[in-house]
């Protein structure tokens, strides 16, 4: 899920970093007898993990999820239940975690046994990093969400909306759909986030997979002329963080989560849905070559599980499984709820689209 620009500047980075793709065929990241776990569908598969999870007594998660609303109460809930397993984690942005697990992997000394975020999972497949894995508990997650390679599974689902400073943005102006985003007032005052997993590219491949090519590309010469400000500092969080300040009027393509948090503890901001909502899943996946392979599934299970699934519902995020409702403080923006299409665009489809999302972006945005 990562557009087009923000993956040819990464991927040239990386590649400086880590060197040729091919040399992971030189490095030993074969399957070792003991990671047959990672694939094993017997009918002992459970008992298999829980014994190897307990032989090698430690698992190691590197994610993008926030360490003291998400991350620490999840290893704590993953604890209680499994205390014979130590589990540590190392938090960062989705290309830090990619950068920093090929390292590893070149140095033969791999320390992540899970990656998680919001797009490493993808970019790790393209850089041949990761390997097949079976969960049990991925069968009770949507079939639409699920990697046909078995290389990634979702953990929890994104929707973007419209962030607005509540202080400059009066109630009855708020804007209610994209075209209101064309009104003369907010010219010069609406930010987007560029070089993301959420950025222009997916903003742009939204609208053209839900009006198609010529009502789109006429919508985008209209909007161009609005002067969106392109965002490409911090992280997704700090673009709300700008909005909150008063920097910005508005923000589009937000993480629908993160203004109504804020709004719930008071900050002047809130979110729009938009009509359709994009949608993403951040997903996790198995780096090779890991030390801790029984502990790495029995992660895994527990992260898909309704357990896990329900730490994400109390941080504010939407949980993947279908089972497992998001809380109250987002309900507003659960587009279930508010009754608001939804357009899911997976990996593939936006791979598929994204060139010519960034061709629309170059001409008319840059």
């Amino acid at each position: 899920m990562i557009s087009g620009s923000f993956q040819r500047s990464f991927t040239a980075t990386a590649f400086a970093l880590i060197g040729l793709s091919s040399f992971w065929q030189g490095v030993a990241l074969a399957q070792t007898p003991s990671q047959d776990i990672l694939t094993y569908r017997g009918g002992d598969r459970d008992k298999r993990v829980l014994d190897g999870a307990r032989q090698e007594g430690q698992v190691i998660l590197y994610t993008g999820l926030v360490v003291n609303v998400a991350l620490r109460p999840l290893a704590e809930a993953f604890q209680s239940k499994y205390p014979f397993v130590k589990m540590t984690f190392w938090r960062g942005e989705s290309e830090a975690i990619l950068a920093k697990s090929s390292a590893e992997i070149r140095a033969n000394n791999v320390v992540g046994d899970v990656i998680e975020g919001t797009g490493v999972g993808e970019m790790a497949q393209a850089a041949g990093i990761v390997q097949p894995f079976y969960s049990p508990k991925s069968e009770e997650l949507p079939k639409a969400l699920l990697d046909p390679k078995g290389l990634t599974a979702p953990t929890r689902l994104s929707y973007f909306a419209m962030a607005y400073n509540t202080k400059l943005v009066p109630k009855d102006q708020v804007p209610q759909n994209f075209e209101d985003l064309l009104d003369p007032k907010w010219k010069g005052k609406i930010a987007w986030r560029i070089e993301s997993a959420s950025g222009t590219s997916l903003f742009l491949t939204n609208l053209r997979l839900a009006w198609g090519e010529e009502r789109a590309m006429d919508y985008f010469k209209k909007l161009s002329q609005q002067k969106i400000i392109n965002f490409g500092s911090g992280s997704a969080r700090t673009l709300v963080d700008r909005v909150m300040a008063g920097e910005y009027a508005l923000a589009v393509n937000v993480f629908a989560h993160f203004p109504v948090i804020s709004a719930a503890q008071g900050a002047p901001v809130n979110a729009q849905l938009l009509n359709p909502v994009p949608s993403t899943a951040s997903t996790l996946s198995i780096p090779k070559g890991i030390k801790h392979p029984h502990a790495a599934m029995l992660l895994v299970d527990f992260i898909l599980s309704k357990e896990g699934q329900a730490v994400f519902s109390k941080a504010g995020l939407f949980p993947a499984h279908p089972g497992v409702p998001a809380s109250d403080v987002v309900a507003q923006v659960d587009p279930h709820l508010a009754k608001v299409p939804i357009n899911f665009v997976g990996p593939e489809l936006l791979d598929k689209m994204e060139k010519r999302s960034d061709e629309i972006y170059n001409e008319l945005f840059r």
